[in-house]
């Protein structure tokens, strides 16, 4: 990865370290209930992956480490990685104040590699991921290097669609390209978790078709079992969306679908 990339990279990190203490006491995130047992996984997640006791999992771009130590309450053997050193600070402290047993580690999804050596029966990543990556080649070659023989990888992510948009302005506007290589620049102030917050979020994204996805996958030697997309997200992620009898928000004229799922073996 070019220089360009790492300034890039160091922009995003400094955005993600400001954002864990507005998104660890925003409802959004809702710290307490977890604390008290509830899971942060979607009923699907848990249906892709089954009984995961006794397994362990890696989890890519685990934010503070909600659904890494949902996982670990599970009976999995977690490790939990992510660029910003404050998330992982927290996500350390949840799992200390937890009693559990997971690790965190704080790297660039595509060092993965150099900091963690041992290979996982489960590799997992959701939501707001694969954006961040300027190419998934390597990324696609990291998580065949991290699987044991026979390991499943598992993602859910919002679908490229939702990408293509400009949700800035007052209403959507179709703006970014599908197949768009150019990075995609965005400032603004709040988050999705509290968008009444007076941060300032400055963020460098790449968008990546489902075509690219699957490929960065098979080339590094995955076979891919399924690929699902889903008109419902489990989160409110633009405005005007409307929520189901599942709890899941979808577009009034469901033209395309939010989310996208893929299971892939070693």
């Amino acid at each position: 990865m070019s220089k360009e990339f790492d300034e890039y990279f160091e922009t995003n990190k400094q955005t993600w370290n400001e954002k864990v203490a507005v998104h660890a006491a925003s409802d959004f995130y809702n710290i307490e209930d977890f604390k008290n047992g509830k899971t942060s996984l979607q009923y699907y997640e848990i249906e892709a992956l089954g009984d995961v006791s006794g397994k362990s999992l890696l989890h890519l771009q685990c934010h503070f480490g909600q659904d890494t130590l949902s996982w670990s309450r599970m009976g999995a053997k977690c490790t939990g990685i992510d660029l910003s050193e404050k998330g992982i600070e927290l996500a350390k402290n949840l799992n200390s104040e937890l009693n559990l047993n997971a690790e965190f580690v704080s790297c660039n999804v595509l060092d993965t590699s150099l900091y963690i050596k041992d290979k996982f029966d489960i590799v997992f990543t959701s939501y707001g991921v694969i954006g961040w990556l300027p190419d998934l080649k390597p990324w696609g070659k990291m998580i065949a290097e991290r699987l044991k023989p026979g390991g499943t990888f598992y993602m859910v992510e919002f679908h490229p669609i939702v990408w293509m948009f400009d949700y800035l302005e007052e209403k959507p506007v179709m703006k970014y390209g599908y197949h768009q290589k150019e990075v995609i620049y965005e400032e603004y102030q709040g988050t999705y978790a509290d968008e009444s917050s007076k941060m300032v979020s400055k963020e460098f994204g790449w968008n990546h078709g489902l075509g690219e996805v699957i490929s960065s996958l098979s080339e590094a030697g995955l076979t891919i079992q399924s690929l699902n997309e889903h008109d419902g997200s489990p989160y409110e992620i633009f405005p005007g969306l409307v929520k189901n009898e599942k709890g899941m928000y979808v577009t009034k004229d469901k033209l395309y679908p939010l989310i996208f799922e893929i299971k892939a073996t070693l």
